[in-house]
């Protein structure tokens, strides 16, 4: 596993995730939006997602949704990394289809243990 996808409206956020990444060794691509990461997507399909949930246009959820249930993508792991704290939130982004649920901010130990236990380090 090395290509990972940003998904965070977030500048500051983006920059801080692929600054954890890139030391790591991760080749690493960003998108402000859920419409962008699914046209990246396709482009270029990544190994791992890291998906915000509060975005402008489709939130977080509903970008998971999309790419858990498309036979083409259905096999990237997506991680969500939230500010939203509740494990309603939780739950639910698990019943989206992803892999794992992170609270912002992010500790970077946690994050590269949790893409180990994926498989991808």
């Amino acid at each position: 596993m090395q290509k990972i996808l940003i998904v965070d409206d977030s500048p500051t956020e983006r920059y801080y995730l692929t600054d954890i990444l890139v030391k790591a060794g991760f080749t690493v691509t960003t998108a402000e939006n859920g419409e962008e990461a699914l046209l990246k997507i396709k482009e270029d399909k990544p190994e791992l997602i890291l998906m915000d949930v509060v975005m402008p246009g489709a939130n977080g959820f509903q970008v998971t949704r999309t790419i858990a249930r498309d036979p083409d993508l259905g096999d990237v792991p997506i991680i969500i990394c939230s500010s939203k704290n509740q494990e309603t939130d939780r739950v639910w982004g698990l019943r989206q289809g992803a892999r794992d649920y992170m609270v912002k901010p992010v500790d970077a130990e946690l994050l590269l243990a949790k893409i180990a236990a994926l498989g991808g380090a």
